[in-house]
């Protein structure tokens, strides 16, 4: 039977609506951890584990992710990293929670504008919003940023928590609502680019993630994130409506930056104010 990490030592808590925690597991790495009675909804745990494998499977870059187990010692040690609520303290539960690996070195939430070049992956945006679309993403989507030896940044997509229709799986998203909030970091492109990243999306092993699905915790799989996940992957495998996507964001996109879309270029119309926006 394969043995699950454990939470070993507590070292702060974090921000988040789920109340996120940095802690110490026993295989000796450090994890950002969710619980699974988190204040957010009971889909929380499974969105985020099958966010991750669907933006991994699509090439995107994510923190390393495991299954992790809580017992009652380690929470009896540490009631700093007990759920606050309206009502007092809420013991989280024992059993399985997810954990992120923790990224070191310097990383950055909040960029100005004129740091915008500097991130390398910048076109991943693109792709992350086509498929945070078809996922029905609730919420803006949120990255980090890690700075390399060179000054350059690299894009790494967090939290995804907020997929496949919110935390309890019953919001129904406007295309627009998982947009990273800063529009500046969607790097001018052609509507013949956003296509063969259509094509893309269309050769995913779908088959494959639903099968690692079926691997996570049976009650972290409720029906309706379960019933969510599988209209998703039908959405990404239509090429008619992923289609009719790209053309909605390309659109979308130059109004807000009062730019055209034409025969595969874009046109400048307006300069795009600046404006400073959290990206997590």
């Amino acid at each position: 039977m394969f043995a699950y990490p454990v939470l070993t030592d507590y070292l702060r808590k974090l921000r988040g609506g789920s109340q996120p925690v940095l802690v110490r597991a026993s295989d000796g790495e450090l994890y950002v951890v969710k619980f699974a009675n988190n204040l957010q909804g009971s889909n929380v745990l499974f969105n985020e584990c099958a966010g991750n494998l669907l933006y991994r499977a699509c090439g995107l870059p994510v923190p390393e992710w495991k299954v992790l187990k809580v017992d009652a010692s380690f929470l009896d040690r540490n009631p700093a990293c007990w759920i606050e609520t309206e009502h007092g303290r809420r013991r989280p539960e024992e059993g399985f929670c997810y954990g992120t690996r923790y990224l070191g070195g310097r990383v950055l939430e909040v960029l100005p504008g004129s740091s915008m070049s500097r991130i390398e992956n910048r076109a991943c945006f693109w792709l992350a919003w086509m498929i945070d679309i078809c996922a029905g993403h609730t919420d803006n989507r949120q990255a980090l940023f890690v700075e390399n030896s060179k000054g350059g940044l690299h894009a790494v997509f967090v939290d995804h928590g907020h997929l496949l229709g919110g935390p309890r799986g019953e919001q129904e998203p406007n295309d627009l609502a998982s947009r990273y909030l800063d529009l500046r970091i969607y790097e001018p492109t052609s509507l013949r680019s956003l296509q063969l990243i259509k094509r893309f999306v269309t050769t995913i092993d779908f088959e494959g993630l639903w099968l690692q699905v079926q691997d996570l915790p049976m009650e972290w799989r409720t029906d309706s994130a379960c019933h969510r996940l599988s209209m998703c992957i039908e959405r990404l495998s239509n090429d008619e409506l992923l289609g009719n996507i790209v053309n909605k964001m390309a659109r979308c996109h130059s109004q807000a930056h009062g730019r055209d879309f034409v025969h595969g270029q874009h046109l400048q119309k307006a300069p795009v104010g600046a404006v400073l926006c959290f990206g997590v």
